[in-house]
């Protein structure tokens, strides 16, 4: 797995980034037609290179083009929807 492959697991209602051994994750709870995203994770070593942006930006992406409503209780998702 590379990093820049991001890999959606619907069972964990997540998607997750891997890289050297560790892995960034995006958290969200489905409910019916409405997305929340919850939490964004990276580990201490895979800061400082975007991977929770990219992972925001793929999130977001697939979210719209489920055509979900999408809410985000995680501060830095917020961000990318103003």
């Amino acid at each position: 797995m590379t990093a820049d492959e991001i890999i959606h697991q619907a069972w964990q209602q997540r998607f997750v980034l891997a890289g050297d051994g560790e892995q960034a994750q995006l958290d969200y709870q489905l409910a019916g037609t409405t997305i929340n995203f919850t939490n964004t994770f990276v580990p201490p070593e895979l800061r400082g290179q975007g991977l929770a942006e990219k992972l925001v930006r793929h999130g977001l992406a697939w979210a719209r083009g489920q055509n979900l409503t999408i809410y985000a209780s995680c501060w830095y998702v917020k961000k990318f929807l103003d």
